[in-house]
């Protein structure tokens, strides 16, 4: 039975009674009512009730702890956002990109990332793109060599945010303060992140953020995750489960690239300034305590790669001796990074005393300069004349600073007038003969050629001839030499040149009236 009444409040302090003024669905209660509850009838036209007013607010849980794991979360799952992003975008590009899942892709190539970077340096571009295209082929064997290479490069660059300013991402979520009041925050975070290298190259590095949403153990601490994968690694393998041993220890090394990159991080934060990290004990214990996991780890691994070896030679199964086979591999790998990781910490206290006495005995760094036109010029101009000059006055007086006169050293002074002078050619230094590169003729006609043609084009006013008749005395001569008549008679009757004193008559060739005033055409054949 359900019905709508009005409910009046007991406070405990005070023993106080206040009437809410909210209409509550009556409901059976497992437990006893309270005993001061005076039920009565709504009136007509009751509003409903409104949980978001500030008496039906449902308050934040009491302390900050109860929140920070929500928080926690929410920053976990901003992690997955951009992998998502990707299979929601994919519709954007210019053609049909549905087949590819673009999630997978994307966490092959942080797998990649993360198990082809070392310490100091990172993955290649080019090579985790080429180890990404098998993949990409396997999901559309179909398509074309180019377009899977562009989505291997499209998810790749996504990943490290290519096109925004700090290549980040930036996710907003709201906690409640000690205080009870809602603030919305800031969570900016990379997944794979670009770092210099040697000789100007560039390589890839994955955050801790990327290593979380690969390895899928948001916000752990990384040495229990570390113990706790080794040792579920030691009991599959001795149960002969060897494939989901295999899983087992690739998030062991996981864990491992996490804490070398934890220790990475604070050695590059040292060398940039050494007050910025805790020296005096945080980093102590921090080195102290991954001294004491790579021990432990060398010993558990230790025994942990005896096991697989011997499993793999009692195994019957070619899929079980292909299991431990890869299981040894991953192994060594492990072994191997922990030793490069105590090598690092032995270097640590090293580091830190050169960089202590390199960043303290450093020069200071130069102040910066005023802004002339910002804080002095725009500041004065709506001033009075006097009252600026004032201004102007006090700043060159002091900003220029101060200038010592130079002082003459006897010393110099007596080397200076004691030096001979240097012998001077009177026309000066002598000019260094030029190099000069004779010009090759590339004209097509020979100085011959033309004095043989205005020989024929020197014709008696008196007695024209027409142009087919000395085209063939030419070509009689050279069979070249004809082109150059017409070259030149076509010259000769340019407009801007001498205009001919008789047009055409009857015939293809007009006659030559006259001789004009020949002048050397262009080295060009007539077309």
């Amino acid at each position: 039975m359900r019905g709508t009444r009005r409910c009046t409040r007991v406070h405990a302090r005070g023993n106080r009674v206040r009437h809410t003024g909210i209409s509550v669905p009556f409901r059976t209660l497992s437990v006893r009512p309270p005993t001061l509850c005076d039920v009565t009838s709504p009136p007509p036209g009751a509003a409903a009730p409104q949980l978001n007013t500030a008496e039906g607010a449902a308050r934040p849980a009491p302390g900050p702890a109860a929140d920070e794991g929500l928080a926690r979360r929410l920053r976990a799952l901003a992690c997955t956002a951009p992998l998502h992003d990707l299979d929601a975008r994919k519709a954007n590009l210019a053609g049909e990109y549905g087949v590819y899942a673009m999630a997978e892709v994307a966490l092959a190539a942080i797998d990649l990332v993360t198990l082809h970077m070392d310490f100091d340096t990172g993955a290649d571009h080019e090579q985790i793109v080429a180890r990404l295209l098998p993949r990409v082929a396997a999901q559309a064997p179909g398509r074309p060599a180019a377009e899977h290479d562009r989505v291997a490069r499209w998810v790749l660059e996504n990943l490290i945010n290519v096109g925004s300013v700090d290549r980040g991402f930036r996710a907003v979520y709201g906690t409640f303060g000690p205080d009870g009041v809602y603030v919305r925050r800031d969570y900016d975070f990379k997944l794979i992140e670009e770092v210099p290298g040697p000789g100007g190259s560039v390589y890839l590095r994955t955050t801790d953020e990327a290593v979380n949403v690969l390895v899928g153990a948001l916000d752990t601490d990384v040495t229990s995750a570390q113990i706790a994968a080794e040792v579920k690694l030691e009991v599959l393998i001795s149960r002969g489960r060897l494939a989901d041993a295999q899983l087992a220890a690739e998030q062991a090394r996981y864990r491992t690239v996490q804490y070398s990159e934890t220790l990475r991080r604070t050695l590059d934060a040292t060398r940039r300034n050494v007050r910025a990290v805790d020296w005096l004990s945080t980093v102590p214990e921090l080195i102290s305590e991954a001294l004491d996991h790579v021990a432990d780890r060398y010993r558990h691994e230790n025994a942990i790669l005896t096991n697989i070896r011997k499993a793999r030679d009692e195994a019957e199964s070619a899929e079980h001796k292909r299991r431990a086979a890869e299981l040894v591999d991953i192994v060594k790998d492990c072994i191997r990074r922990h030793t490069q990781l105590q090598s690092r910490l032995l270097e640590a206290g090293p580091l830190f005393r050169a960089e202590q006495d390199r960043q303290a005995f450093a020069p200071p760094t130069p102040r910066s300069g005023y802004d002339l036109y910002g804080q002095l010029l725009a500041p004065v101009l709506p001033l009075p004349l006097d009252r600026a000059g004032r201004v102007t006055d006090a700043f060159f007086a002091r900003g220029t600073g101060l200038r010592t006169p130079t002082s003459v050293r006897m010393g110099d002074l007596v080397e200076m007038l004691l030096t001979p002078p240097v012998e001077r050619e009177h026309l000066g230094a002598e000019m260094p003969e030029p190099d000069l590169i004779a010009t090759p003729d590339d004209s097509r006609f020979s100085e011959e050629q033309l004095a043989v043609a205005m020989e024929l084009l020197e014709l008696p006013a008196d007695a024209p001839r027409r142009l087919s008749g000395l085209l063939a005395d030419a070509r009689r001569r050279d069979p070249e030499l004809p082109y150059l008549i017409a070259l030149l008679a076509v010259h000769a009757a340019s407009p801007r040149s001498a205009p001919p004193t008789a047009r055409a008559s009857s015939g293809c060739c007009s006659p030559l009236t006259t001789a004009p005033s020949w002048t050397t055409p262009s080295s060009a054949a007539p077309t």
